[in-house]
């Protein structure tokens, strides 16, 4: 006999929200921001108050929905099909790795994480006059600031794990990696972690779930005359800011507001290259999304709606307990045959 589906209210902010005993708003950070992010995004962040770590969408009024590979490679641009981002995350001699692929030692190496203010103050922008070594040490210390500081940002707010330095030794093995997919498992993994009434930090892409809430909520996101540029998420820059008018509001509107296929609109795909569209299929796939340690489960048969698809009762959803106690990223662990 099958259990039910809503398990973890015993520890879900919901429990709380539902009798307006807890305001809170998660504080989040973009590292490359001096300081914390507008309350803009803040206002996002009450949106987990309504995501569900069962099944990994959001429970509203009109049905679930939620972030997608979709979304993930049309708001980002980032790839989504390609080789799992995992491996093993250990090395022998960090500063060693550090000066044969950026040609600098950082002052401080704190277990496996290096401090970003560090990479900005080492790694300028080349000029016209620099190597082609200095541009690819560049491009390497770029990239991890990105991938530190805005795709898949932790709680630390200052610092970079530098087993991202090992996924960028060669930047064409970069390229056939599934960065998408690596963010969105962080992205859930931070969501699952932030229903829990005592969180009071977020990290993740948080930008990203600030701009598919605007393309999906039209109550939500502010008017604006200028045409779509891609990636979509450079679209929006007022809403309502109150937590109980926002609760109200997403208790309140019907499926009608609801744009379950925002990137339907013709205005939207003449902005998108044709190489995004060579695959489809791969946005709604029910798979596991992989990130070293991190396993979440994309449990697109819930949300088949926003595929433009009728849909069903979706099945028991599939449930990674153990996947989902896994963390601090065991060191000497090889992810690939854990």
């Amino acid at each position: 006999m099958a259990g039910p589906l809503i398990s973890l209210n015993k520890k879900h902010i919901s429990v709380d929200q539902m009798t307006m005993s807890v305001d809170r708003v998660l504080q989040c950070y973009i590292r490359n921001m001096p300081g914390p992010p507008s309350p803009l995004i803040e206002n996002y962040l009450r949106e987990a108050e309504r995501w569900r770590p069962e099944t990994h969408t959001f429970h509203l009024p009109c049905g679930e929905c939620t972030i997608t590979l979709e979304d993930v490679q049309l708001q980002l641009g980032l790839p989504v099909d390609g080789h799992g981002v995992t491996g093993s995350a250990q090395s022998a001699d960090w500063g060693a790795v550090c000066y044969e692929l950026l040609g600098a030692i950082p002052d401080k190496i704190s277990g496996v994480r290096i401090k970003m203010g560090w990479l900005r103050d080492t790694f300028p922008e080349p000029d016209n006059d620099s190597t082609e070594l200095e541009r690819i040490r560049y491009t390497r210390a770029y990239i991890l600031e990105m991938i530190g500081g805005y795709l898949m940002l932790d709680l630390s707010r200052n610092c970079i794990r530098l087993r991202w330095l090992l996924k960028v030794v060669n930047f064409s093995a970069a390229g056939e990696l599934s960065w998408g997919s690596a963010m969105l498992a962080i992205l859930y993994r931070e969501m699952c972690g932030a229903t829990r009434p005592n969180k009071a930090k977020i990290g993740g892409c948080l930008s990203l779930l600030q701009s598919w809430a605007r393309f999906s909520f039209s109550f939500l996101h502010p008017r604006v005359n200028h045409p779509y540029i891609f990636p979509l998420i450079t679209r929006y820059v007022g809403i309502p800011t109150s937590l109980e008018d926002i609760r109200l509001l997403l208790d309140q509107r019907s499926e009608a507001p609801f744009q379950w296929t925002p990137y339907e609109d013709p205005a939207i795909r003449a902005v998108i290259q044709n190489e995004f569209f060579q695959n489809l299929n791969i946005w709604h796939v029910k798979v596991p999304l992989v990130n070293y340690a991190i396993v979440e489960m994309h449990q697109l048969d819930r949300v088949l709606k926003q595929f433009g698809f009728r849909q069903p009762i979706p099945v028991e959803p599939e449930v990674l307990d153990d996947e989902h106690k896994v963390d601090l990223w065991l060191l000497n662990t090889d992810w690939p045959r854990h």
